[in-house]
């Protein structure tokens, strides 16, 4: 996931004002930022405080650590595992 170029200060200060009333297509030209950036900004981020939007990046950014984690342990898990000593796949010994 690509990392904001804007600290969550700057994000905060950029929905506030359009909260406060500030046209959007002017707050999105003046930050530099498309509409898109600006709407998903809005609906991460609703209402909540620079404090707030920092720890919420932390949070997703552990998520992703231990969701990689997990899964690169359940890759040596089955790749630990002997396929060709699986009873299934031997055969009955006479040909």
């Amino acid at each position: 996931m690509k990392v904001s170029n804007f600290s969550e200060a700057q994000i905060a200060f950029v929905l506030k004002q359009a909260q406060d009333g500030a046209p959007i297509a002017e707050v999105c030209r003046k930050a530099g930022i498309s509409d898109a950036t600006f709407y998903n900004w809005r609906k991460k981020y609703p209402g909540l405080m620079p404090s707030e939007m920092k720890r919420l990046r932390q949070l997703e950014n552990e998520n992703t650590k231990l969701k990689r984690i997990v899964a690169d342990l359940s890759l040596d898990r089955v790749l630990s595992k002997n396929v060709w000593s699986a009873p299934s796949l031997q055969g009955s010994g006479s040909v």
